[in-house]
C-alpha cells in the first residue's frame, strides 16, 4: 500500500495504474475509520484493480457551531484498517494541499440538500459536495464507494455525478451495524455503555416502521408516529429531529408509501447526533 500527501503524487500513481489498463476504486472518507469504511474498502478491492482511499477532515462539511478541532482521529489506525481492507493507494492531504488558497467555487445540489439534514445543517451538503467533486477529478473516472447509511449524501452524490457528467460510476453499499443494531459511525465512539445500549432502538424502531408497512400499511404519518412512539421508550434518547418518508429516489416526501421509499431519521443520543434508515419496497427490507 502507498500513501501520499498530495494531489499530484497520487495523479501519478493513478495515470501509471490506467496506462497499464487497471480499473481505479475510489473509497472517500473523514478518517476515524471503521468496520464500515473497511467493508467500502474491501467492496472496492473486490471489484478493482487499484483502490484509492482518501483521509481527509474537510473543513467545509463544519458549521460555526461546530467544533472541527475535536474531531476525531488516528492516522496510524487508520491506515492499518486501510492496508488490511485491501486498499493500494491512500491520500491524506492537509487543508492546505486540498485547499491552498480561500475556496472562490463550491459545489452545491439544490432541492436534495434543502430538507433533513440540509435543514439542520445548512452549508453541509454544499461543503460536502465540493470536496467530492475534488476528489472525483483526483481520482478521475473510476467506481466510487459510498454507504447507505448517510443515504440523503449518497443521493446527492448521485445527482451531482449525473448532472455534471462526472466519469464515475457511483456504487452504494448496505449499512453496517454494532451487534446490537445501531449503525456504525465515527461518532458512536462519544456514546456512554449507557447511551450505546439505548441507541439501539434506533434501528428497532425503523425495522419496526418497516415491517409495519410490509404488512400493509401504507400511511407516512402513522408510519412516522409508529417510530416516534418507540423512540420514547429510551429515556437517554431525544425525541427525534426528524422522521422522513420519502421516494428512495428522488427524496421527496410521500404520504402513502409505494414503490421504493426511504425511511429516515436523526436524533441526539448524549453528544453525538445519530442517523439512520431503513428502504422498503413492496416485499423486501433493505
Amino acid at each position: 500500500m502507498k500513501v501520499t500527501t498530495t494531489i499530484a503524487e497520487t495523479w501519478g500513481l493513478l495515470d501509471a495504474a490506467r496506462a497499464e489498463g487497471k480499473s481505479i476504486g475510489l473509497v472517500p472518507t473523514m478518517g476515524f475509520l471503521h468496520a464500515g469504511h473497511a467493508s467500502l474498502i474491501k467492496e472496492s478491492a473486490a471489484e478493482n484493480d487499484v483502490t484509492l482511499t482518501t483521509i481527509f477532515v474537510n473543513p467545509l462539511q463544519f458549521a460555526a457551531d461546530e467544533d472541527l478541532s475535536e474531531y476525531p482521529r488516528d492516522l496510524e489506525r487508520d491506515l492499518r484498517l486501510c492496508e488490511d481492507a485491501g486498499a493500494t493507494v491512500v491520500l491524506t492531504p492537509n487543508v492546505e494541499e486540498m485547499y491552498p488558497y480561500p475556496i472562490l467555487t463550491t459545489v452545491s445540489v439544490s432541492e436534495l440538500s434543502e430538507t433533513m439534514e440540509g435543514a439542520h445543517r445548512p452549508n453541509h451538503f454544499a461543503g460536502m459536495a465540493t470536496v467530492v467533486s475534488k476528489l472525483f477529478h483526483i481520482g478521475g473516472r473510476c467506481r466510487a464507494y459510498f454507504g447507505e447509511k448517510d443515504y440523503q449524501q449518497l443521493a446527492i452524490v448521485r445527482r451531482m455525478v449525473s448532472d455534471l457528467s462526472f466519469p464515475v460510476q457511483v456504487v452504494g453499499c448496505p449499512i453496517i451495524r454494532e451487534e446490537n443494531g445501531l449503525a456504525m459511525s465515527s461518532r458512536n465512539t462519544y456514546l456512554s455503555i449507557e447511551q450505546y445500549a439505548a441507541a439501539a432502538v434506533l434501528n428497532r424502531a425503523l425495522r419496526s416502521a418497516a415491517e409495519l408497512a410490509l404488512s400493509g400499511e401504507s400511511d407516512a404519518q402513522i408510519l412516522r408516529s409508529h417510530i416516534t412512539e418507540i423512540i420514547a421508550t429510551e429515556p437517554l434518547v431525544s425525541a427525534p429531529d426528524y422522521v422522513a418518508i420519502v421516494d428512495a429516489h428522488s427524496l421527496k416526501p410521500v404520504d402513502r408509501l409505494a414503490g421504493d421509499v426511504r425511511i429516515i431519521l436523526a436524533t441526539q443520543v448524549g453528544r453525538p447526533r445519530l442517523l439512520d434508515n431503513i428502504g422498503v419496497s413492496i416485499s423486501t427490507l433493505v
